[in-house]
């Protein structure tokens, strides 16, 4: 891998800040610094959000933070962070808006009378556990809340912060109350470091499966995006790993490039893999129906087409080789949701 620029932005994804419709703190200059972060304040109005989509298997999600400072250059979250007057580029892991009332809102949330328990996704949009949370441990809050209601959590994350938490994860598992994804795109830790440069390395993110798996937590390893002709090539030594610590299973989506990610991962990819970019966007394209975006659901995540069948080929194999049938992991318990103050109590 080589770099054919000589002001690359170490510790950041986005090497550009396009330009967005939304614009309202975003300058003239489209570049992207090296400015530190920035934690912006900001009210939500409600914390849980309805995912209307047949490719997702959830149907409610809370996100504490928006934008991410991991910093990883495929994410499709960042085209979200333009509706907060913000680019897709670097502002997205720069500026990260903090929701502290967030536990509040979900608590209020899981108070309704009409609520009707179903699994809440923590994270869907950017991850829960990033640096940010070190910080304002609101994700935290978040799961004592749940604790507290018996309301069944699933967690993606890719930092291994999550572990901080292990005393409140352990307590909902015992009653089948949680399950978690560990993000794992890569084992090549160069790659890494360039693809998603703020998250937990390749050997702490392996560590923190094996530990979830030895204290009998659900743990699920998914690698996504695989990205054609760049980490595509891993796929058997990624089911092997994950054998070894312990997983569930290992899924993957296959990457596509919707909005201004298109721009920003093209150009992360010729500053970084100048002599196969052509060959990844062109292996991309022929996943999606000759485009790199795709928002067709039940076919957008896996891909269509030769090139995409093999891909899905491949995994059943691996999966088949390590012993890592998909679909084993089992649903989380709903029937002991509780509000405060009612007659049913669980011990822990």
């Amino acid at each position: 891998m080589s770099k054919n620029t000589t002001d690359y932005i170490k510790g950041r994804g986005a090497q550009i800040n396009p330009h967005s419709r939304f614009e309202k703190y975003f300058s003239d200059d489209n570049s992207a610094t090296s400015v530190a972060t920035k934690y912006i304040p900001t009210v939500a109005k409600s914390i849980v959000n309805k995912v209307d989509s047949p490719d997702i298997p959830f149907v409610l999600s809370v996100n504490p933070y928006q934008g991410c400072e991991h910093g990883c250059v495929y994410c499709y979250a960042r085209n979200t962070h333009p509706y907060w007057g913000y680019s897709a580029g670097a502002d997205f892991e720069q500026n990260i808006l903090v929701k502290h009332h967030a536990p509040e809102l979900l608590r209020k949330y899981l108070n309704n009378k009409n609520y009707v328990c179903q699994p809440i996704m923590i994270s869907g949009n950017t991850d829960c556990y990033q640096p940010a949370e070190q910080k304002f441990k609101i994700t935290r809050k978040l799961l004592e809340i749940c604790l507290e209601f018996n309301q069944p959590v699933n967690i993606i994350t890719k930092n291994t912060l999550i572990s901080r938490d292990l005393d409140i994860i352990v307590s909902l598992n015992k009653n089948n109350l949680i399950q978690i994804v560990i993000s794992l795109t890569s084992l090549d830790e160069k790659l890494r470091l360039l693809l998603e440069p703020r998250t937990a390395s390749i050997a702490k993110r392996m560590e923190l499966i094996k530990q979830l798996s030895d204290l009998s937590i659900p743990v699920m390893v998914m690698m996504a995006p695989l990205i054609p002709a760049l980490t595509e090539p891993e796929i058997f030594a990624m089911a092997k790993l994950v054998k070894e610590t312990g997983a569930t299973d290992l899924s993957y989506t296959i990457l596509r490039l919707n909005g201004d990610v298109e721009p920003i991962f093209k150009d992360w990819l010729h500053k970084n893999f100048p002599d196969r970019a052509q060959k990844i966007i062109n292996q991309t394209a022929e996943c999606h129906g000759g485009v790199v975006n795709d928002s067709r659901f039940k076919v957008r995540m896996k891909g269509e087409g030769r090139y995409a069948e093999i891909i899905r080929s491949k995994f059943q194999l691996a999966r088949k080789k390590y012993g890592l049938p998909q679909g084993k992991v089992s649903s989380l318990d709903c029937t002991l949701f509780k509000r405060p103050g009612s007659q049913l109590v669980f011990e822990f």
